[in-house]
């Protein structure tokens, strides 16, 4: 069911979601550091405390084909839980994106690993191999201002992400077709000259 939900939303421009909904926005600082990338994934969640690289090290045996692993930094955007070996190892378990709250390293590799990795930037400092007392697995979290509970849907793109329960997505989602089927008939008014009160709503 799952699956089919996640094919669906692939079909649809994600900013058309931002018509409709108000909530599951996630802060538009978090952009994706590879171009042209389109990502539905279930959410594996981890919570990272003390820059505890250990936890990352669990959150990515956790990973199954097509899950999108989303790391709350607890408000750290100093160091990176995710390099050139982070990203290998998720895509050993056929991870469909990495999406972090805070910052990655490796850049370079990661673009050329094509694992659509989503950060607030790019640093040199990295977690290290501590236990955290404070850091946890499949449990809510937090990114970007929105809540992230483990199997939410998450949508990203070269526009930012968005983060909706299954039950949002499926809600949205009829809506979202509608209007993305009619745009390019708008668009072709549009560029035809008819009118803008015949084409806009006014």
């Amino acid at each position: 069911m799952i699956t089919t939900l996640l094919q669906d939303l692939e079909r649809i421009s994600y900013p058309t979601i931002g018509h409709f909904l108000e909530d599951g926005f996630v802060d538009p600082a978090i952009q994706s550091l590879l171009e042209n990338v389109k990502v539905a994934g279930p959410a594996v969640t981890v919570r990272i405390a003390d820059h505890d690289a250990i936890a990352m090290n669990r959150a990515l045996l956790a990973l199954r084909p097509g899950d999108v692993l989303v790391v709350d930094m607890l408000g750290d955007h100093r160091h990176a839980p995710v390099g050139a070996v982070t990203a290998a190892a998720a895509i050993a378990q056929g991870a469909a994106a990495v999406v972090v709250d805070g910052m990655a390293t490796d850049v370079l590799e990661l673009r050329q690993a094509a694992l659509p990795v989503f950060a607030r930037g790019t640093t040199c400092l990295t977690t290290k191999r501590l236990r955290g007392t404070g850091s946890a697995v499949n449990v809510p979290v937090r990114c970007g201002g929105v809540e992230v509970n483990p199997g939410d849907v998450v949508l990203g793109d070269d526009n930012g992400l968005i983060v909706l329960s299954p039950e949002a997505a499926r809600g949205v989602l009829d809506k979202a077709l509608a209007s993305d089927e009619a745009e390019p008939d708008i668009l072709a008014r549009l560029a035809a000259g008819h009118p803008l009160e015949s084409i806009l709503a006014l």
